[in-house]
């Protein structure tokens, strides 16, 4: 049966739905559905110059069936049409799209959840907008939790020969010391290593954890969460048949010598951890949601609503975003 990806737009007014027809004129390995309003990919293509042909989903009449089009055709995308609330112009946001971009991920995760499609992969939105549409939303990650109804998820992002997963998203960095609890700590680990086995075929996952604190808390001299809260945690779940190491320094935990050592990274925070893997990676990281029922994966980018409609985008990430999310629904099967 042929793999079936729904891919949804994003932000209109971003570099989504020209990564959308950009990503059209490549050769897939799976069928792709792009969830999007067909009139805004039409205009898109024709602004930055990129020949497709937009073909009308036929959603398939019973559960796991393929679609008629059973494979993506380059130069060809099919096309789930959602509306636009408003006209959209490249680069100028629209707060009255904010709930076609929310809909645009309901309408992919009924369907990931009901077994129409075998994995999501998201093009970017952009937070402010959201929210100045009266909706709270942090994040894609958050976001999907909710809505499958999982009560813990973990963000991860693969690149450069990186996994590196994260405590906690998307907080300040005030407010990071007093969510490393145990709890959270315990949660995240598992969810990683249960993930690594089941969407990327690793039997006994190696899994190197970062202190918080510079040098690790140095014995307590610089913090005590790594005495108090990580090494307990990792001792626990060590004697439970786990493969942890660490706390580590975080500076030299990112060094070739200790990253051989593991088959992916536990950070304690956003900054922490990602800036070394979009060092080695960028515009060809993907970032994955793990924890949920469904597969997702994404671009490792915003909305760069200063591109946005000039032809000029690299497609490698959602390119990488999309083969992984194919890797993973295969591996599934």
């Amino acid at each position: 049966m042929t793999v079936r990806v729904a891919l949804t737009s994003g932000e209109p007014a971003g570099i989504g739905p020209e990564l959308c027809v950009a990503i059209a004129q490549r050769e897939l390995p799976c069928e792709l559905v792009c969830l999007a309003d067909r009139d805004l990919l039409a205009s898109r293509a024709q602004q930055v110059g990129l020949p497709v042909t937009l073909r009308a989903y036929e959603r398939p009449p019973e559960r796991r069936q393929p679609a008629p089009q059973a494979a993506h055709e380059r130069g060809s995308l099919s096309v789930c049409h959602i509306p636009l609330a408003a006209a959209s112009t490249a680069g100028q946001l629209e707060v009255r799209n904010a709930r076609y971009v929310l809909a645009l991920l309901d309408r992919a995760i009924q369907g990931a959840l009901s077994g129409e499609f075998a994995a999501i992969v998201t093009a970017p939105v952009h937070k402010g907008v959201i929210n100045d549409a009266g909706v709270a939303f942090t994040g894609h990650t958050e976001y999907l939790a909710e809505r499958t109804r999982t009560p813990q998820v973990v963000m991860l992002l693969a690149g450069g020969g990186l996994r590196v997963a994260l405590a906690t998203t998307h907080l300040s960095l005030a407010r990071v010391p007093a969510a490393i609890t145990r709890e959270l700590v315990r949660s995240v680990l598992r969810i990683l290593d249960a993930d690594l086995q089941r969407r990327f075929g690793i039997a006994r996952p190696r899994i190197l954890v970062a202190g918080l604190n510079p040098h690790a808390g140095e014995s307590g001299y610089l913090g005590r969460e790594e005495i108090e809260v990580i090494t307990p945690v990792i001792e626990e779940l060590r004697a439970a048949g786990m493969h942890l190491e660490g706390p580590f320094p975080a500076d030299t935990l990112f060094t070739p010598r200790v990253l051989a050592r593991g088959d992916a990274v536990l950070a304690m925070f956003h900054d922490q951890g990602l800036p070394v893997l979009k060092h080695a990676a960028f515009g060809e990281a993907v970032n994955v949601t793990l924890g949920l029922p469904i597969i997702r994966t994404s671009v490792d980018h915003g909305t760069a609503l200063d591109r946005a409609g000039t032809g000029e985008v690299d497609s490698g990430s959602l390119r990488a975003a999309i083969a992984l999310a194919f890797e993973m629904a295969a591996r599934k099967r």
